[in-house]
């Protein structure tokens, strides 16, 4: 029989401050033993203890400190309770250590760096003196054991006081002395993380989060079997889930990768935890303590080394540095007396840009410590060398993956998303792991949100189960809301055998959509945008439901007339886009409500408007969309007359037109990609126009939806004909392409595929579908997770009932799918 080895359980704040999670941290423990394992136990203080020792240490001398001081007192006595332990015979000492302290920074007005790490410390010392206390209550050989024993800091150069004390550095080599001494001490011990002492004895902390660090350190010294993060959340993911729901568990995880994706913003696990486990090569495990039976992430050497995105991480509180001067072009030198002005304050750089005049860095919150003169002194010191400014309230969001060079070429739509940003900085690592950009702290969630969309989704390939997915009720959720082709699948087989490719779509979605719609309090008037989809039987069943038209061309409103015989002129609104003089005229003469977005008509062709009654499309200078051709506002988007020339003829709207009586918000509602995905909340947009209606209570609210009121209506079912394996992809074709469907070719738009003959089969292969249309961007979606097709198959493409068979064509001849609307 082997010799015990050590494993390192490492719990956070929320996973220790629950008699529940403690009765599972004692079976975990047990367990271990029982295998024949050493077991070290690394805990966290008590969820929200740190950030109340945070406040009492950056508090003014004038402030009463008796409620944070009696509220953490009060949390571990409930948690002492909990336990059943004795809270004044175990932390007594830490109680008047705390209030001591707290005074001391109330007299002098301050903590220097060496009493804030004491107080900080307090907080892991008092947690785990209770969670010792009870696993010795439950029968286990529990041994507390000071951290400041075991772990001493590692002097850094240059670098400050606060760094010294508040940010330490441990070394990480195997320790066998270190390790014989502690199997003296038992096989279970428990120990604090986050803490660590100097080589004078004196108290240091490793920076907020450290305990991850603690605990790899601890693996790495003892050589460990393997090192458990224990913390609220089942692994690694793709995405802040808090920020991206449909974010995807990354099971396997390099440890070049895990350490990428902390570096650049991921909280699950600290940045400096990766090295120390890499460098002796122990497994790390991200585990969820609330649902122990989740595999979570493992991080150790991973084999394959296929180009891949595989997370979206956003690191807030940036500050960028920027420095310019003509001085600097072909001189040498000048960066290195620039990073010298860095040094001295103690700054980390991160970042770096570089052109002849200019150089731009960010500074990580993380890394530094910037306390308010610190950009001051750092400015005076650049002054002899060129002028600084600075940036703060910047974010850097960054697509972490293996070979991110050779994946460049891929990347170009979702480059579009940066059309519409202020972009302060681009950087691509030299590991070739990562691509950063920083851009307003305001934008980053959004644009984190559409990078995932586009580069991750709902690809097969290494990812996990969405966080949407393995959250509480998830799997109730889903079955309740199945969505309609799933409730009608064997009639859509059906069809398919009949007829493929074939568009189907379904009365009462679109029924149950116009009804939403109309439900928006405070909307006098709906108008279809029908140009999503002019099929006659959907235009007839809008008309029924007090739906109106927006119509872009002479063909949509003549299919109008043409379908609802003495339909009120006033429900139709004209709105043409660069379109020659004559369909304005006819749009006039026939009465019908005419949209102006250029203010050429109105200057070259003043006769058609004079006295007429027309509404104005304004671009409001910002566009929104997944890509540049769906974007209907902006610099870049040919739509809308631009607020700059709206003064031209339209300065001082309400003085000038007090007649105005009607505003048209336009259409852009949101459609879920995924029948799983968040839904649009119509309260909130009606509680929007509520606000409205209270600032302009005279004016008449119209709405243009399109997408919405179609798009998940409709399917494309279409017959798997042939499959090839190509290296790593398997392509599945089938009897349609971008002559059906080119929203994908030509947005990058992504549309939920299922293998309709094989529902309810594990999917269990990564499948590309194409079409047969001989051009290489005929893609209709890569990597999707579906049991594996065979020819004959029926697949169905959802949320196809808009910009679908309306944007088809006959390309190569091909003729595009027909249409079927069921009742």
């Amino acid at each position: 029989m082997s010799s015990p080895g050590w494993i390192v359980l490492k719990f956070g704040g929320t996973s220790v401050s629950t008699a529940p999670n403690w009765a599972f941290i004692a079976e975990t423990a047990t367990n271990a033993i029982r295998e024949g394992e050493r077991v070290l136990v690394v805990h966290s203080a008590l969820a929200g203890i740190s950030n109340r020792l945070e406040s009492i240490a950056t508090r003014a001398a004038s402030e009463d400190l008796s409620e944070s001081l009696d509220a953490i007192e009060s949390a571990h006595r409930t948690l002492a309770a909990g336990l059943g332990v004795d809270a004044d015979a175990l932390l007594g000492h830490e109680f008047a250590e705390l209030r001591q302290i707290a005074t001391g920074i109330q007299l002098l007005g301050e903590a220097s760096p060496r009493i804030h790490a004491r107080l900080m410390a307090l907080g892991e010392i008092m947690a785990t003196r209770l969670g010792a206390a009870y696993l010795e209550s439950r029968g286990l050989p529990a041994v507390w054991v000071d951290a400041r024993e075991l772990l001493v800091s590692t002097p850094a150069r240059n670098a400050s006081d606060a760094s010294l004390f508040l940010s330490a550095q441990c070394a990480f080599d195997a320790d066998p002395a270190l390790d014989e001494r502690m199997a003296l001490r038992g096989s279970l011990l428990v120990t604090q993380g986050f803490i660590a002492s100097n080589a004078n004895g004196e108290t240091v902390i490793l920076g907020r989060g450290g305990s991850d660090t603690s605990a790899s350190y601890f693996g790495a010294k003892l050589s460990a079997r393997r090192v458990e993060i224990w913390t609220d959340v089942p692994g690694m993911f793709s995405a802040d889930p808090r920020v991206v729901p449909d974010a995807r568990l990354l099971e396997h995880l390099d440890y070049d990768e895990a350490q990428e994706i902390a570096t650049t913003g991921a909280k699950v696990l600290h940045p400096r935890a990766i090295a120390p486990a890499r460098a002796q090569k122990i497994p790390l495990r991200v585990l969820c303590t609330g649902r122990p039976g989740f595999a979570g992430t493992v991080i150790g050497p991973v084999g394959a080394d296929v180009p891949q995105v595989k997370a979206v991480s956003v690191k807030q509180g940036i500050t960028l540095v920027s420095m310019e001067t003509i001085g600097m072009w072909q001189q040498v030198g000048f960066l290195a007396d620039a990073f010298e002005c860095f040094k001295r304050r103690g700054l980390s750089i991160d970042l770096v840009s570089t052109s002849e005049t200019n150089v731009t860095v960010t500074l990580d919150p993380t890394a530094n410590a910037i306390t308010p003169g610190v950009l001051d002194g750092l400015a005076a010191d650049l002054a002899p060398l060129c002028r600084a400014s600075f940036v703060t309230g910047c974010a850097a969001v960054s697509l972490v993956g293996r070979r991110i060079r050779s994946i460049l070429p891929r990347l170009g739509p979702a480059l579009e998303i940066f059309s519409e940003l202020r972009l302060h900085l681009v950087s691509q690592a030299a590991s070739d792991l990562n691509l950063s950009f920083v851009v307003d702290e305001g934008d980053a969630e959004r644009l984190a949100r559409d990078l995932h969309h586009l580069l991750i989704g709902r690809r097969a390939s290494v990812f996990g189960p969405t966080w949407r997915e393995l959250s509480e009720g998830a799997t109730d959720t889903v079955a309740a809301s199945e969505p309609w082709w799933m409730q009608r699948r064997q009639e859509l087989l059906e069809v398919a055998r009949e007829a493929s490719p074939r568009y189907v779509y379904d009365g009462r979605s679109l029924d149950e959509a116009a009804a939403r719609v109309r439900a928006i309090d405070g909307i006098d008037r709906v108008l279809f945008a029908m140009k999503a989809n002019p099929h006659p039987g959907i235009l007839q069943r809008f008309e029924r439901a007090g739906i109106g038209f927006e119509c872009v061309s002479p063909g949509e409103v003549a299919r109008v007339l043409e379908l609802i015989p003495g339909i009120d002129l006033d429900r139709i609104l004209f709105t043409p886009n660069f379109a020659p003089r004559h369909e304005y005229a006819d749009a006039l003469e026939r009465g019908i409500r005419l949209t102006l977005d250029n203010l050429h008509p109105m200057r070259a062709w003043p006769e058609l408007f004079r006295d007429r009654k027309l509404f104005v499309r304004v671009d409001l200078g910002k566009g929104r969309g997944h890509h540049a051709h769906v974007r209907t506002a902006g610099q870049f988007s040919k739509f809308g007359v631009p607020l700059e020339e709206l003064d031209e003829r339209l300065a001082g709207l309400a003085a000038r037109f007090p007649d105005v009586r009607i505003i048209d918000i336009g259409g852009g509602l949101g459609v879920p990609d995924a029948h799983d995905g968040t839904e649009l909340d119509l309260g909130a947009i009606g509680r929007g126009i509520a606000e409205l209606r209270s600032a302009w209570p005279k004016l008449d609210l119209w709405i243009e939806p399109g997408r919405y009121l179609v798009a998940r209506a409709g399917v494309l079912l279409t017959t798997v004909t042939q499959l090839k394996g190509k290296g790593e992809t398997l392509y599945a074709g089938v009897d349609t392409g971008m002559n059906s469907l080119i929203r994908p070719a030509l947005y990058g738009a992504w549309h939920e595929i299922v293998n309709l003959s094989r529902a309810g089969e594990v999917a269990d292969s990564s499948v590309t579908v194409v079409g047969p249309i001989c051009e290489s961007g005929d893609l209709l979606g890569s990597e999707r997770a579906m049991p594996e097709p065979r020819e004959g198959d029926v697949l169905l493409i959802a949320n196809a009932g808009a910009y679908g068979r309306a944007m088809s064509s006959s390309y190569n001849l091909r003729e595009p799918a027909a249409e079927l609307l069921l009742s």
